[in-house]
């Protein structure tokens, strides 16, 4: 079982990773974000307030990465001495899916305030806030919870099993374990190959938390939603923003992965 030292370890690294994430590679998240949009990238916004909605990520950034990894370092300790090696994979997918599930909490409202703000800048954090609970009300801000974690669940069973066993493949070429740079370099070949495999889902929940409210997109179905951007766009509208999502990812999971690991050593 993990220790407190081991908790306030975990809630640290991860709070201050996801900051530095979050805050560095702001930009490119809002192109991705302005792409994917069905009014079109230059309707949404362009190059043009590139940082709108930065408010909403510094404030959810840290509770958010903090929550995944106290999840995930938690679910480790209580199931990796239960099952044997070949099976650490395993553990792994489940740490890091009851992780996502946890961190969605904070995640999805810092998103939709986020994300709105990103594809109509002018409106500014604040009052976009503002606007979705007087018209939606505090679920509002849970809109496309369940596109998000249909993303995040399968994002994570690819990233983390891959990012463990790339690690332990490096630590046993060099007999000794991987150092934080080294972390850094698998998360960043773990976060690329997962970002683009589930760049569809991430396109189907930007489009569920940017629609107007009571239109059919709104009401979070993702099965339809795919399905009429195959049918209109085809498979060109599935992957649209994947080269910033995977730019973004790949060096958000080098600098996130990297930073807990030398954070988390640290602090031990």
């Amino acid at each position: 079982m993990m220790d407190g030292r081991e908790f306030v370890a975990s809630l640290v690294a991860g709070g201050m990773a996801g900051m530095c994430v979050d805050l560095t590679l702001f930009p490119l998240d809002t192109i991705k974000t302005r792409l994917q949009s069905q009014q079109g990238f230059y309707t949404a916004g362009g190059f043009r307030g590139i940082y709108a909605g930065v408010p909403s990520a510094a404030i959810g950034s840290f509770p958010n990465a903090a929550l995944f990894f106290v999840t995930y370092e938690c679910t480790k300790s209580v199931l990796g001495p239960r099952v044997s090696t070949n099976k650490a994979p395993f553990v792994h997918m489940i740490a890091a899916s009851l992780g996502e599930m946890v961190a969605c909490l904070i995640r999805v409202p810092t998103e939709v305030v986020k994300q709105r703000a990103q594809a109509c800048p002018s409106m500014g954090t604040y009052k976009v806030f503002i606007d979705t609970i007087r018209q939606e009300g505090i679920l509002g801000l849970y809109r496309g919870f369940g596109s998000t974690i249909k993303r995040e669940i399968p994002f994570a069973l690819i990233q983390f099993p891959l990012w463990e066993f790339l690690k332990a493949l490096w630590s046993w070429k060099q007999n000794h374990a991987v150092d934080s740079w080294q972390s850094a370099v698998c998360g960043a070949f773990a976060g690329a190959f997962a970002a683009a495999v589930t760049t569809p889902l991430d396109v189907a929940k930007t489009r569920i938390m940017l629609a107007k409210t009571g239109t059919t997109v709104a009401s979070g179905k993702v099965l339809p939603i795919l399905t009429n951007i195959w049918k209109t766009q085809g498979i060109p509208g599935l992957f649209s923003g994947i080269a910033p999502r995977v730019t973004w990812i790949s060096l958000g999971a080098f600098l996130f992965l990297g930073t807990y690991d030398k954070v988390h050593t640290l602090l031990l």
